[in-house]
Formats: structure tokens, C-alpha cells, sequence
């Protein structure tokens, strides 16, 4: 049996669950019937048959409103992987960084390529970081202070699933400057993230050695997973950007946030409208059973 969860931005009607019930029929899916989750928020539709085709049916035909499509077995996850920069925060850090040394533009652009999977990850971030040379540490905890913002729902995310023996981990291709800060705020069980060199008090313009990159992202859910005595299959991960296709292929629930096209093309899932709490209802967490405090 397969569950596929709507998740409305704003709200959804009982006439929007009877139209997407007639929909999975029409694509030849033997309907089980519907249960709110969250009333005019959030409805499970049961059904058996082809979970693709079940999905294909119900993505996009209502405006605001996110499918998730997966076995109704396993669907409460045992692990969080997720990346940082878009996915747990709003901001990209090493884009705000270079704000503040007056080049946001030039490394902007690498960014954005670098996340479309148009360029090596590895090194679109030396070249990004070789451009911040020179720049004040300082301005590290200032680019915290004033430009990260934690994304809606991610507390709520990590929160309600450690309260439910959940084991949470932030993977990022950014830096643990920002990420070890991020990971402790939101409620993370640990972070992993990159090293920026720092020379007299001022970025040297190098990356630590190994790069946490896609390979790195896909090894800890893994390593993970196996360390906790699980499968991958038991495990979500999410992240928007193109080294986070491996770790969101290898979970049981992959999901692309908000994400670019190459990325939201490869996730067996999509939330283009909501926020994380999405992920939440997706699981089958009603609001009422959110936890917001560690």
C-alpha cells in the first residue's frame, strides 16, 4: 500500500481530495480512501498500484499544493540528512560573505551554477574561497549575526523527529563556522561541513582538505545509517542543490527543497511550495504532535 500526502501551502478543500482521489482511478490506481492529517491542510490518499504513476497523477494538479508519494510502511524515518545553505537556512553563507568583501555578484553566479550542477563542486569552492583572500574573521561572526536566518519549520523538523529517536545529522558544503552554529540552533545531532584556513586573523583563501562535497554528503547517510543499525531506506534526506542528488538517491525518502531543476528532476520527491514542515506531514505528524522544544 502507498500513501500520497498533499501538502497545501494554503488550504486545501474536500473538493481538491475528491478531485485527486479521481485522478489516481483514472490513472488505474485502486483508490483506499483519504484521511486528514491536518484538517484543510495536509490529507493522506491510500492506493495500490504504480507509486510513479500515482505520482505523475497528483503533481501539479492544484496550485500551492505539494505531493509526496511513498510506502505507507516505514513512513515515520528513523535519520535526518540534510544540507544547510537553502535547504536548512534561507541564505547561501558563502554568497553573503562575499557581500560584505563587495564581489556577492561574481561569486553569486558560481554559486548558482555550482548548484545547478553546471560546474565542479570541489572547484567552484576553491575558486569562490580563493576570491575571499584577505578577508577579516571577523566578518564571519557578522555575517552570522545579521544574514542567517533559520528556514520555517526546520526546528520543528529536526526537533519532532529526535523527540521520536531520530537521529538528525547537517551535511553541508559550506563552512563549520556558520554550520556548527546552525546544527545547535535548529536542534541537529551534529554537523559536518568544511574548514575555512585562516592566516593572521584573516581568510587565507583555502578549504581544509577533504572538501565535504556530494561524495561525502552520500557516505554519512550511509555510514550513518549502518553505525544506528538501519537501512538507508529508513532514512529522509533533503537538500535544493546538485551535490545533494547522491544522498537524496540514497535515501529511502530523497527530497529536493525548493530546489534546482537537475536536482528536483533526480529526488523521488519535491516540496516547491511549503516549508519543512512539509517533511512533517509527509511522515504522517499531525501539528499537534510537533515538538518545539529540545
Amino acid at each position: 500500500m502507498f500513501i500520497a500526502t498533499l501538502i497545501a501551502s494554503e488550504t486545501l478543500e474536500a473538493g481538491d481530495i475528491s478531485t485527486a482521489t479521481d485522478l489516481l482511478a483514472a490513472a488505474g490506481l485502486n483508490v483506499g480512501g483519504s484521511e486528514w492529517i491536518e484538517q484543510g491542510v495536509a490529507c493522506d490518499l491510500r492506493f495500490e498500484g504504480d507509486p510513479v504513476a500515482g505520482r505523475a497523477a497528483l503533481e501539479g494538479f492544484l496550485a500551492g499544493v505539494d505531493v509526496i508519494v511513498q510506502r505507507e510502511a516505514g513512513r515515520r524515518r528513523r535519520m535526518l540528512v540534510a544540507d544547510m545553505d537553502s535547504t536548512m537556512i534561507t541564505i547561501e553563507c558563502i554568497d553573503e560573505l562575499a557581500d560584505y568583501a563587495g564581489i556577492k555578484p561574481q561569486i553569486a553566479e558560481i554559486t548558482e551554477r555550482a548548484m545547478r550542477g553546471e560546474l565542479d563542486f570541489e572547484g567552484a569552492l576553491d575558486a569562490r574561497v580563493a576570491l575571499l583572500k584577505g578577508l577579516d574573521a571577523s566578518v564571519i561572526d557578522r555575517c552570522h549575526a545579521e544574514r542567517v536566518v533559520i528556514m520555517g519549520g526546520a526546528r520543528e523538523l529536526v526537533r519532532t523527529m529526535r523527540a521520536n529517536d531520530a537521529d538528525c545529522y547537517l551535511v553541508s558544503g559550506g563552512f563549520t563556522l556558520f554550520a556548527d552554529r546552525v546544527a545547535a540552533e535548529i536542534g541537529f545531532t551534529s554537523a559536518l561541513s568544511n574548514i575555512l584556513e585562516f592566516t593572521d586573523g584573516k581568510l587565507s583563501g583555502t578549504v581544509a582538505r577533504p572538501i565535504i562535497g556530494a561524495a561525502a554528503k552520500r557516505e554519512t547517510l550511509l555510514a550513518e545509517a549502518a553505525a544506528h543499525g538501519i537501512s538507508a531506506q529508513q532514512c529522509l534526506a533533503v537538500g535544493d542543490g546538485a551535490n545533494d542528488i547522491p544522498m537524496i538517491e540514497a535515501a529511502g525518502l530523497g527530497v529536493a527543497y525548493h530546489a534546482k531543476p537537475k536536482t528536483a528532476a533526480a529526488a523521488g520527491a519535491r516540496i516547491d511550495h511549503g516549508d519543512l514542515t512539509a517533511l512533517l506531514y509527509a511522515q504522517g505528524y499531525a501539528r499537534k504532535d510537533w515538538v518545539l522544544e529540545l
